[in-house]
């Protein structure tokens, strides 16, 4: 996990940091999928966050982009309704014992959406974001993504999916949710 979020941090164009975001969610699935107890827990903690503030910063930086290509909205439409869908179902899965035999089947539901959705942004979106704008603009781009995911709350918010929303909703999410994560790592929770 260590070298792809290292991988991520350090590219300054933001179809690579999106893409390589894409491939650490993709192995964190199969990391949650393949492990037990305290690991599986450990592993959808890293998920979880790891969802909640890629998806914030691309509903602050990346769809309002979007917009502007021709064709975009629509393009921006059907994956603000992906992202909701996966937000609720993601909501779900945090509220479960990742024991609980019904976790695994509704994770890999999730997980069939979420990557059909990264594949769908990939060859819609960032495609054309990459043909459409110079490499200096997505190396600012990739910088204002970071500075969202900085600031993005740990946890599913479903029903914020636009940057406005996020905006209004985002800081004060994220400062529960960060106070959130600290009392259960605190406690010793996974």
């Amino acid at each position: 996990m260590s070298s792809t979020t290292t991988q991520y941090s350090s590219t300054s164009d933001l179809i690579d940091l999106l893409k390589a975001q894409h491939g650490q969610i993709r192995d964190l699935f199969d990391q949650v999928m393949n492990s037990e107890g305290q690991e599986r827990k450990e592993a959808f903690r890293a998920l979880v966050r790891l969802l909640a503030v890629h998806e914030t910063a691309e509903e602050e930086i990346v769809h309002p982009v979007a917009r502007s290509l021709p064709g975009g909205d629509g393009i921006v439409d059907d994956r603000l309704a992906e992202e909701r869908q996966a937000k609720e179902l993601l909501s779900e899965l945090d509220g479960m014992d990742t024991d609980d035999p019904a976790f695994l089947k509704t994770l890999d539901k999730l997980r069939m959406d979420v990557l059909t959705h990264a594949r769908a942004e990939e060859r819609y979106e960032f495609d054309r974001l990459g043909a459409q704008f110079s490499p200096a603009q997505l190396k600012g781009f990739a910088a204002a993504v970071r500075a969202a995911e900085a600031i993005a709350p740990t946890r599913p918010h479903p029903g914020t999916e636009s940057a406005t929303k996020n905006m209004l909703v985002g800081p004060p999410a994220a400062m529960m949710d960060r106070v959130r994560d600290i009392i259960r790592d605190a406690r010793g929770k996974g």
